[in-house]
Order: structure tokens, then C-alpha cells, then sequence
């Protein structure tokens, strides 16, 4: 691993094992709720049977893992996989039948060679300082017949529901530094990309569907703005901001957002792929 990889990832290793686990943990429900939809095309596609052997990568609280483990119930199992100790402590808290949970990188996790059926990821897989790797070591993983399931972000321009309140606060709060476009919420996004690291990595030719759903961002505007900060890029950057800024910031989100408010909550577009691949022969 080069030197600037190795930084990528100790990095990523202190956000989720401070900031970034704390703040989904006290986002929990918010965000939960609003991956719900798309979360559910995922399992649906990852169509998981009894028996089979899973793992679910970048497992967060359990709630994808438990979803899995119930349907390979009786006899199969499901190993969720995230790099927070304290998520993993949260999801090994809920006593999922037929699951195990282990504090790890995915990239260099040492799984069971050629073991499992299925290995799953639900917005977990962006983040890899070195994808090539990564998945290599997933591969390994899978039986030659297994099958991988990725739900990953297309790029910012097409999720207002990531953009338009960071753009609408961007003017009131201090510049953030730029994160580095292969790595981060959106890096998956380029579907040439995609195959190229998986085709590396030993997989044929994926298959993307394009997964297009509104995103709850909560129940009111004012609710929203209540939860903005918590989590994701205005969490950093509320923090370096001074309270007056912070409330222009707040307002200017509330501006808007306004028109998405309906009946049921705001909803902001929200546009994913649904890759789906398998290991090549050999």
C-alpha cells in the first residue's frame, strides 16, 4: 500500500471510530429511514436463500445484517463487517440470530477463501483507499459460483438530497477541504470506474440498474434543520462555524428545501446504482 493509500485509510479508520460513528449512532433513525427505499431494492436484488453463507460489508448497525441472517435462516449465516467499533458494538447489541460481527477493513479482512454465496454492501464500499485490493480480498471470499450486490451513490449532481443543503450553507460557513474524488460518499458513481477496479479484481462484466427514489430528509423543514450537523459534510463544517453562521446556514437550508416539503416529510431526489456482479472462471 503506498504511502498516500496508507493515509487514506488510517483516516477513514479514525473518522468511523470517532466523529463519523458517533455522529450516524445519534442519526441513527433519521438515516435509516431515509436509505429505507433504495435499501430495499438492494436486499431484494441480493435475494438471499437458506443455507447460504453471506457477508455484509460495511454492516454499520446490523440492520442489513439482520435482514440477510433471516432469510438464510435455519442453517446459513451471515458475518457483518464494518471498521466502527462502536456501530459493530451497537449491532452486536441486537443478538441477530444465524449473524456473527467483526471490527475490521473489508480490503484485508481475512475471510474464509472461496466460503461464501453472496457478499453484500449497502453504501459500504466507497471508501476503499485502495478498491483494486479491496475487492481482490472480497473475491477470495467467494464461492466461484457466489454473487456480489452493491448499492453505491451515482455521482453528487444527480442526489440533490446530498447537495442542495450543502450548497444553500456553503456561503455562510468556513471552506472545508475538498475530499479526493475517488474516495468518499459519491466515488461510485462513475460507472467506467466501477468496472474497471471490479474487472481487476477477478469479476465479469457487472450489471448496473440505475435505483432512482425520493430521500426522506425528515418529517418538516423545521425538522430537518433541527437534525442538520449531526452527520455528513455539514457535521464538519458546523463545527469550525460561529453560532450566528450557523443559524444563516440553517435558514438558507430552509429556504431551500422548502418547496419538497410535503404531507409525509421532505423528500429530495436521491440516484443510485444497483451493480450486481460475479467471479470470472479461473
Amino acid at each position: 500500500m503506498s504511502r498516500n493509500a496508507a493515509e487514506i485509510a488510517a483516516e477513514q479508520l479514525a473518522f468511523w471510530n470517532g466523529p463519523g460513528g458517533q455522529g450516524w449512532l445519534a442519526s441513527y433513525g433519521r438515516i435509516e429511514r431515509a436509505i429505507a427505499e433504495v435499501g430495499a431494492v438492494a436486499l431484494a436484488a441480493a435475494a438471499a436463500r437458506p443455507g447460504e453463507q453471506a457477508i455484509d460489508i460495511g454492516c454499520g448497525t446490523g440492520g442489513t445484517t439482520a435482514a440477510l441472517a433471516k432469510a438464510v435462516a435455519p442453517d446459513g449465516h451471515v458475518l457483518g463487517v464494518d471498521i466502527s467499533q462502536a456501530l459493530i458494538d451497537h449491532a452486536r447489541a441486537q443478538n441477530v440470530a444465524n449473524a456473527s460481527f467483526a471490527v475490521g477493513d473489508a480490503a484485508v479482512h481475512p475471510f474464509d477463501g472461496a466460503h461464501h454465496d453472496l457478499v453484500f454492501s449497502r453504501f459500504g464500499v466507497m471508501f476503499f483507499a485502495e478498491p483494486i485490493v479491496a475487492f481482490r480480498n472480497i473475491r477470495r471470499a467467494l464461492k466461484s459460483t457466489g454473487r456480489l450486490v452493491l448499492l453505491v451513490w451515482r455521482p453528487a449532481q444527480e442526489n440533490p438530497w446530498a447537495t442542495v443543503p450543502v450548497r444553500a450553507a456553503q456561503p455562510f460557513l468556513p471552506p472545508q477541504p475538498r475530499p479526493p474524488e475517488d474516495v468518499g460518499q459519491f466515488s461510485f458513481g462513475d460507472r467506467a470506474r466501477v468496472e474497471h477496479i471490479l474487472a481487476e479484481a477477478g469479476f465479469g462484466v457487472p450489471r448496473f440498474e440505475p435505483v432512482d427514489r425520493p430521500i426522506w430528509m425528515g418529517a418538516s423543514v423545521a425538522d430537518v434543520l433541527a437534525g442538520a450537523g449531526r452527520f455528513g459534510p455539514l457535521a464538519r463544517a458546523f463545527a469550525g462555524a460561529e453560532p450566528a453562521a450557523i443559524e444563516k446556514a440553517k435558514q438558507a437550508i430552509g429556504e431551500a428545501i422548502a418547496a419538497h416539503e410535503r404531507a409525509d416529510g421532505v423528500h429530495l431526489p436521491g440516484a443510485c446504482w444497483l451493480v450486481t456482479a460475479r467471479p470470472t472462471a479461473g
